[in-house]
């Protein structure tokens, strides 16, 4: 019951095709296809553009005893 066999995934894409038609499938494919990408280079663009600060050791202490404490 909780996981779908062949005949339920062939059911599905009968209606898929039926619905969109078998020309507009691979439209919309490739159109998501291209919005996974750009969402992916975004995301990589916006990592390059973060600004990185440096810690210094007498900070990284102060951030592991805060931790430390607040397990407490």
């Amino acid at each position: 019951m909780g996981s779908f066999s062949i005949t339920h995934w062939l059911i599905v894409l009968a209606v898929i095709v039926l619905l969109f038609g078998a020309k507009k499938i691979p439209e919309l494919a490739k159109g998501l296809g291209q919005g996974i990408k750009n969402f992916k280079e975004a995301v990589n663009e916006e990592e390059e553009n973060k600004p990185t600060k440096e810690i210094s050791t007498s900070e990284k202490s102060e951030i592991k005893t805060d931790k430390t404490t607040q397990n407490s």
